[in-house]
């Protein structure tokens, strides 16, 4: 058997491993729940359609920001215990056991993913009629602000108690032990050693604070969950199911698919374009893996590699604005500075970690000498592109509304989601059309064909297509509602009892006061409480904590850091422990649809995102990555405005980059000699921190960085004179 025939006989994700994955995804992002009883199916659908409706409604007539706060958490708490189930087992529940007793057929061989128990239904309504009793007497809790009646309380422990179980549901049991952790430190305080020390606060002080206010549950993270990410992750559904996502997908096969590791190539693009909407590392992974890792392997790369290189690309589509997991709007109602600085601020960072990752997977392309796709097995680029350009337009009016007209994020939104329910409803339509005009000049056709009744059809297929998107966009959400709700209860802790001065303490105690040892730390820890945590949750978690460690400590030791800087640190961190072993998800469903070792996997993903991990420390101590000069007296930033400028930052930055991945890798444009990894190393130091060898305010930056620039050209030209003359000696030998 020849080597391409190998290549070719490279065995597919079976549908077993393909469910594995898809089940990792529904146990993380929208439930796992498929009832067979029509009727509670129907009550989860309708549940579902109402979510999304309500939201479209808030957003075009808007409300009280708190009722629509407790709505929206009511919707997403009942349709976790209708769609989560409380074990992973089948019906082996001491619910299930205990009905047994007087009714042994009760259950009898089912699922629990099947059917939802009675007692799912009871804590489902409990929870949502805990949450909307903050809408029932808003007015009443109003008047008695501060000082809650019994009812308050009982029904405050009430939401906190079922809150925490179905965070426990449906995000794992990480987030929900953190929280109860936190809330206890509200009681333990007295019983603590003498640096974490606290007074103590009463049951009713803490319910009040949680439940009966805007600082924990019903507080920022969730307002923003009801009021931006939602809509958000509606647009990102509605557009999947109008077709865009494969879309994506072909174009970047069509356009990477015939280069050096294109298949690679493509599923790093391909999950760039993807992340740019969905905001979720999980799903970008299996709903592009389960295209891009088979070819991956069928080209020469081993299945971990593979796997790792789709969840490398998969984890950064959480870095791509406009939704970076949801986080985006959560920063900018944190720090108080508009959504568009957000993403203005992000933008240079995810763009080279892309760009550096493509970098990455051509040095590993060349390092084996994988074979090439020939164009015949990949779709015309061109046609391909056209084919589906329309799913463009709501992407353009996103952009065109969000930075031209300076529109609000809900706005612009909003007139997105109408561009994509526009294309879902006529494109069907177009498409059976022309395909009538074409069998009917084929002659395929007679006079006497139903064209009615197709074309009819067609529409009915649209209306489908956007009921399914509304569906699912609610369903993503279940696990977004949850897990904002809940790090709203760390938040309502970390507030009451002053916890952040005292981690202040606690970090420069550890860290001696050296600024570079406090960021190590802050990042470790981020990498840590990540585990097992959702993007959006380790984020607010890390926002509370330690954001405000590194803007502190920094100016201690006499360094300015912006406050978007220091936040969009610790979510850097939070995000790559989505691929952190042990605990990584996205490489558990990557290594499902490749058959390979999760752990491996995820060693290996963490490796290819090791550029991803170096970044952080760049822009907090060289924030004109960021395009921030500076920072205003009152602490705003100060913008760079020269496209001139943000080009050679760009620039300058990407060959850093590159320069760390080729030392990363051994392989520049030939195997790297030790020297030549260390001079790389030292190379992609000196032009991210010029300012170590020059007057950091001074033309000698500038110079610097190009002395630098200049230095890797050469050592490049140098490595592939050597690599041409190795072939030439050795024109058998791959390397």
């Amino acid at each position: 058997m020849t080597d391409t025939d190998k290549n070719n006989s490279v065995e597919q994700p079976s549908k077993e491993d393909l469910q594995t994955a898809e089940d990792i995804v529904a146990m993380v992002e929208s439930g796992p729940r498929a009832p067979e009883n029509k009727i509670a199916l129907g009550v989860i659908i309708t549940i579902c359609l109402a979510w999304s409706v309500f939201q479209l409604y808030v957003a075009y007539q808007p409300i009280d920001t708190v009722i629509a706060r407790s709505w929206h958490l009511a919707f997403a708490i009942i349709l976790v215990y209708l769609v989560y189930p409380a074990h992973k087992g089948d019906a082996s529940s001491f619910w299930v056991r205990t009905v047994r007793k007087v009714w042994p057929s009760f259950a009898k061989g089912r699922s629990n993913r099947d059917y939802i128990p009675v007692i799912d239904i009871i804590l489902g309504i409990t929870a949502a009629a805990a949450s909307l009793y903050i809408w029932w007497d808003y007015e009443g809790i109003i008047q008695r602000q501060g000082l809650p009646t019994d009812l308050d309380v009982f029904m405050g422990v009430i939401m906190l108690v079922l809150l925490l179980e179905a965070a426990r549901r449906s995000l794992g049991p990480a987030l929900s032990i953190l929280a109860m952790i936190f809330l206890s430190y509200c009681f333990l305080g007295p019983y603590l050693p003498d640096l974490l020390r606290h007074r103590g606060i009463p049951l009713d002080f803490v319910i009040n604070d949680m439940y009966l206010s805007t600082t924990g549950i019903f507080g920022v993270p969730l307002g923003v969950s009801a009021s931006f990410v939602f809509l958000f992750v509606l647009f990102g559904s509605m557009l999947d199911k109008a077709g865009a996502g494969k879309y994506f997908i072909d174009v970047a096969f069509a356009g990477l698919g015939d280069k050096r590791g294109g298949p690679a190539k493509a599923a790093v693009l391909a999950s760039g374009l993807n992340g740019m909407v969905s905001g979720s590392s999980i799903a970008n992974t299996v709903t592009t893996g389960t295209f891009t890792i088979p070819l991956m392997k069928r080209v020469g790369l081993p299945a971990h590699k593979a796997a790792a290189v789709e969840v490398a690309a998969s984890t950064n589509g959480q870095l791509m604005p406009p939704i970076m997991g949801a986080a985006a709007f959560i920063m900018a109602e944190i720090i108080g500075i508009p959504y568009l600085d957000v993403v203005r601020a992000a933008f240079i960072p995810a763009v080279i970690s892309y760009i550096a990752l493509i970098y990455v997977v051509h040095l590993e392309a060349m390092k084996l000498d994988l074979r090439v796709l020939a164009k015949s097995e990949l779709p015309k680029f061109g046609k391909t592109f056209l084919r589906g350009i329309h799913y463009l337009v709501p992407l353009l009016i996103l952009i065109f509304f969000l930075v031209i007209m300076r529109r609000s994020a809900i706005t612009s939104c909003l007139m997105a989601i109408e561009a994509v329910v526009v294309i879902m409803l006529v494109q069907r339509p177009i498409i059976a059309w022309l395909g009538i005009g074409a069998q009917r000049r084929a002659g395929n056709i007679g006079t006497d064909f139903n064209v009615g009744a197709v074309m009819k059809a067609a529409f009915i297929s649209g209306l489908h297509d956007i009921y399914e998107g509304l569906v699912a966009g609610a369903r993503n959400m279940i696990s977004v509602g949850a897990a904002t709700a809940t790090a709203g209860i760390i938040v309502g802790a970390v507030t009451i009892t002053g916890l952040v001065g005292k981690f202040v303490t606690v970090i420069d105690t550890l860290s001696m006061g050296n600024v570079y040892l406090m960021l190590i730390l802050t990042a470790i820890t981020s990498l840590i409480l990540g585990m097992g945590l959702p993007t959006t949750a380790n984020y607010i978690l890390m926002a509370t904590l330690t954001a405000p460690v590194i803007v502190q400590l920094g100016g201690d030791a006499g360094l300015v850091f912006p406050l978007i800087a220091a936040h969009l640190f610790v979510f850097y961190f939070g995000i790559l422990a989505d691929d952190t072993p042990p605990v990584g998800l996205a490489a558990y469903a990557a290594a499902a649809i490749a058959r390979t070792d999760p752990i491996k996997t995820g060693i290996q993903g963490f490796t290819y995102d090791m550029r991803t991990a170096i970044l952080p420390f760049v822009f907090l101590l060289n924030t004109e990555l960021l395009m921030i000069s500076g920072v205003t007296e009152s602490g705003a930033p100060i913008w760079i405005d020269s496209f001139l400028k943000i080009g050679w930052i760009f620039g300058v930055s990407l060959l850093a980059m590159f320069a760390f991945a080729a030392a990363m890798q051994g392989f520049f444009a030939d195997h790297c000699k030790w020297i030549e990894r260390i001079f790389l190393f030292a190379l992609c130091f000196i032009l991210f921190r010029p300012s170590v060898v020059g007057d950091p305010m001074g033309v000698m930056r500038e110079v610097v960085q190009g002395v630098g620039v200049v230095l890797y050209f050469g050592l490049y030209f140098i490595q592939k004179r050597r690599y041409k003359k190795s072939r030439a000696d050795h024109p058998t030998v791959q390397t």
